[in-house]
């Protein structure tokens, strides 16, 4: 079992370094029960799921039978401004506890652990969130009738601004944001959070799937500090930082709960390791090789190409080495409801992009690049 550490003072829980992440598991349910079980077995007792993760909620609650229930931490949550269930879902007190209560039937469970605000990012979600009679008030009458327990908050809110508001959120027993070897722009609201008795969770530390894979560029970094993979290089470079209280790993297969315990179970990295890890990736941040930093000053596109992704992808192959990764980005363009618009293969090379490119990059070369390698 793995060790527990304190999930923040203000949930007075522990929770494991390493936890489960239901969004990516596999379609056949006997065999997503079968992975969900196996990581509750091997420690990752902290679970996350949504109702925006198709059928997770209730795959997940299948696995949570024959007494697996009782060892686990259940989290769950939903906003309207992610997805709609019914055309006159809001953020209403009453809205938001039928989405508990449905969530619950799917999980198939009597009581949620936690129940999070999802994915925060404007002031008018805010707004909507606090006000009387809102999301906040369907939560705590949810608490209240015994259906939660405790209450969170994931967010994509500017790291700055959201690092700020923390303070007067005392309804927060813990957050989850995004960080990793790549994006570490909210170590900030993660300092802030343990200092206030926040638990601190980090979802994508592996860059969303980028670290999965191997990749030549990556090789020296990895001899220097001693890492196995991209992806223990990944998963101890965020349990380096003493303000993360555990990681969420998005599992479809048992090698993956398998790996990242693996990892987990490997030491920290050092002071000087983790400063090496961010000296290498700054050399290779976009501003230092000279690209495309996806202001969106080129869009739109006549030809409805998705610009700043097509070349998120091309970044992700020529200077990150990650092929896979970034022939599947490329792929998504328009092929999957969060990724708008058209591939590469839209491009006339009209060059109306360029003119606007505050750069003044090529981006119809690399519009044919992401063509023939990426297609």
């Amino acid at each position: 079992m793995l060790p527990q550490l304190p999930f923040g003072k203000r949930s007075g829980l522990q929770v494991p370094r390493t936890s489960f992440g239901g969004m990516r598991l596999p379609g056949d349910v006997d065999q997503a029960v079968a992975v969900i079980r196996h990581a509750i077995d091997a420690g990752m007792v902290y679970i996350d799921t949504s109702r925006g993760y198709g059928d997770s909620e209730i795959k997940i609650g299948k696995a949570l039978r024959d007494g697996y229930r009782e060892r686990v931490l259940l989290s769950t949550k939903w906003a309207p401004w992610i997805t709609h269930i019914e055309p006159s879902d809001d953020a209403s007190a009453d809205c938001v506890l039928r989405r508990i209560e449905e969530s619950m039937r799917r999980l198939d469970v009597d009581v949620l652990d936690f129940y999070q605000v999802w994915n925060l990012h404007t002031p008018e979600q805010y707004e909507q969130t606090r006000r009387p009679g809102g999301f906040l008030d369907g939560v705590r009458r949810a608490r209240d009738r015994g259906l939660v327990r405790h209450i969170g908050l994931t967010s994509h809110w500017p790291p700055e601004e959201l690092a700020g508001m923390l303070g007067d959120m005392d309804w927060c027993e813990v957050i989850l944001v995004s960080y990793n070897v790549l994006n570490q722009s909210y170590a900030k609201v993660l300092t802030k959070a343990r200092e206030l008795g926040i638990g601190t969770i980090v979802m994508n530390p592996v860059a969303g799937g980028r670290f999965a894979e191997n990749s030549a560029v990556f090789q020296p970094l990895l001899d220097q500090v001693g890492a196995v993979s991209c992806a223990d290089l990944a998963v101890r470079y965020v349990l380096s930082n003493p303000d993360v209280d555990t990681l969420i790993s998005g599992v479809n297969k048992v090698a993956d709960v398998d790996d990242t315990l693996a990892s987990a179970a490997r030491p920290s990295f050092s002071a000087a390791e983790c400063a090496a890890v961010v000296t290498f990736i700054e050399k290779l941040s976009r501003r230092s090789v000279g690209f495309c930093t996806g202001c969106g000053y080129c869009m739109p596109c006549p030809q409805e190409v998705n610009i700043p992704q097509v070349m998120e992808a091309v970044y992700n192959e020529r200077f990150l080495g990650f092929h896979g990764n970034a022939v599947a980005q490329h792929r998504q363009i328009g092929s999957v409801p969060w990724i708008k618009g058209k591939s590469a293969a839209a491009c006339t090379a009209c060059g109306e992009c360029v003119a606007k490119c505050t750069q003044h990059l090529p981006i119809p070369d690399e519009m044919a690049f992401a063509r023939e390698h990426l297609s």
